[in-house]
């Protein structure tokens, strides 16, 4: 929380007053800004005087790691006045891109105490063009603009998978990368720790989140006014326009962008809407698979991955999402320069220390294992049951566990939301992947499901629903054995078997008007299945 007393403010960085102009330095900003600096923006400004990283700054002013504090105050604020500032000296445009390269700039323009005695005896006092010229060749690593991004500061594992894309922005200059899984999965934090990684090595770093469905124009206007001048910036009217400006730029300058939740720009179509332009014969209706789509007035955003992944630049997309974009699946691959990594949980010692975060101490490591496995290691999902284990049963996990439900609540809400977004043959296959937990073969899920039809179109529907759901981030891919090579066989989470089959049971086996009775198993005999299934794995203790 910020200091509440300027007296304490004024305090900090104390030593800058003795190197620096700094009432000076004060009043040319302030000029800028239009009124007086703020004791915060003082201190901050003296901070970076003083030779300290943003991070550093947070460490002694709010005795905290996370530095999103005071990086959005640099970047919002400091960072703008000063390039105003300098550009208006020199008539050029002026570009703060490190908190590093504050002092160099300020040093150059003349608001260090003696620094143009000491220059004088060592070589001759640089001309105004001289100095001109060492301003605009400042070339360092990063204008940040950090949204809404969110405290990371105790982020756990993901040591791979970070190293994994690291690699593949800069060892194989990928130009786009989308970030998949689940909800609760870690998406969010894992795009924020990554960009904190890698930002010294880009001149911007933009993150924005997506989540409130944001129109492609303003999120597009909002970028370019960062990567571009103002004295040279001309909004193009359209949407390709736009894009096309913003393609300039990622050429012309080292970009990182991020956009997180993009799969809230997106949707699936329902099965009328679907059949409406397809070929499928109208017996086989129920069958229908929507596909995933963007919102209306959202299509805009599939011509700027489109034109991000194709087109020739130095900068990098990377989209968070639970559902693949459509655009990806034609321009993605090991030797181009679009890849995508799905995310998936947490292994047990990395979940282990979330409990501990959580406020756990006392707790049996097979307790933590148990609890980890029931949730995939979806660090989401376990800080829930964490706070419910600690209000509800004192602390105790084997307790939780014994009770038998994991489902509940916001975790439930999480799963509903995804599972919605199914067409019926989708969930007719999460359904029966639920019922027969060894791993399914592709080549036996098309007879199992949709005998009823024949051979070669029951093939081509399910293949679609298996793409389909892996998108979606709902099933796991099992590894071919040494036995089975090139055999590919699915499975779902415990989690999701537990949540599939307590919702068949809830919903009662009860089929909508327009539905054929004909795509279900005998709704009696289903219900035995789960049951049985249930009540057996229960007493073997996996559930």
């Amino acid at each position: 929380m910020l200091a509440a007393n300027s007296t304490q403010i004024e305090a900090e960085f104390i030593e800058a007053k003795n190197n620096w102009e700094l009432e000076k330095l004060y009043v040319d900003l302030a000029s800028v800004k239009g009124k007086a600096l703020t004791p915060v923006e003082k201190k901050f400004l003296r901070g970076l005087l003083c030779g300290c990283s943003p991070a550093e700054i947070a460490s002694i002013v709010y005795k905290s790691r996370s530095s999103s504090t005071v990086r959005v105050y640099l970047s919002n604020g400091i960072y703008k006045y000063i390039e105003e500032m300098l550009s208006n000296q020199v008539g050029h445009s002026v570009k703060v891109k490190s908190w590093s390269r504050v002092t160099h700039l300020l040093e150059k323009a003349g608001y260090k105490k003696n620094w143009f005695q000491v220059q004088s005896i060592i070589t001759p006092i640089k001309t105004t063009r001289d100095q001109e010229t060492d301003l605009l060749k400042i070339k360092s690593a990063t204008v940040q603009d950090w949204g809404e991004a969110i405290d990371v500061s105790l982020f756990h594992g993901r040591t791979t998978e970070l190293a994994t894309v690291t690699e593949w922005i800069f060892q194989e200059r990928c130009r786009l990368v989308v970030v998949l899984g689940m909800g609760g999965i870690g998406k969010t934090a894992f795009s924020v720790k990554l960009a904190e990684e890698i930002q010294d090595k880009f001149e911007y770093v933009i993150w924005r989140s997506l989540r409130f469905a944001p129109p492609l124009g303003m999120i597009l206007d909002q970028v370019q006014e960062i990567l571009s001048p103002k004295t040279q910036r001309n909004i193009a009217d359209t949407i390709e326009g736009k894009i096309s400006q913003l393609i300039d730029c990622l050429r012309l300058s080292r970009c990182l962008l991020v956009f997180d939740n993009f799969d809230s720009i997106l949707c699936s179509d329902d099965a009328d809407d679907y059949l409406s332009q397809s070929t499928t014969p109208a017996n086989t209706s129920i069958y229908a698979l929507g596909q995933i789509r963007y919102r209306p007035g959202y299509e805009g955003y599939g011509e700027l991955i489109r034109r991000v992944g194709e087109s020739q630049h130095q900068s990098c997309l990377l989209l968070t999402s639970r559902d693949k974009p459509p655009e990806t699946a034609a321009i993605e691959g090991d030797q181009l320069p679009v890849h995508s990594l799905k995310l998936t949980g947490l292994s047990k010692q990395e979940s282990t220390l979330i409990l501990k975060t959580k406020g756990f101490s006392d707790f049996k490591q097979e307790e933590c294992s148990a609890l980890t496995d029931w949730y995939a290691g979806n660090p989401l999902f376990i800080k829930i049951v964490a706070t419910t284990i600690q209000e509800l049963f004192d602390g105790s996990i084997l307790e939780f566990l014994s009770q038998g439900t994991v489902v509940f609540g916001d975790i439930r809400g999480i799963l509903d939301e995804q599972f919605n977004r199914l067409s019926v043959l989708e969930k007719r296959l999460i359904y029966w992947l639920a019922l027969n937990q060894d791993f399914v073969f592709l080549q036996d899920l098309a007879n199992d499901i949709i005998p009823e039809l024949s051979p070669r179109l029951s093939q081509r529907l399910m293949l679609e629903a298996i793409e389909l759901l892996q998108r979606r981030s709902l099933i796991e891919k099992a590894a071919p054995t040494p036995i089975e090579k090139q055999v590919s066989s699915f499975y779902l989470t415990p989690l999701l078997i537990e949540y599939v089959t307590e919702r068949l049971m809830e919903e009662k086996f009860k089929l909508s008007k327009e539905e054929d009775n004909s795509l279900f198993i005998n709704h009696t005999i289903f219900a035995a299945q789960i049951k049985n299934h249930i009540g057996k794995n229960r007493l073997n203790g996996e559930i």
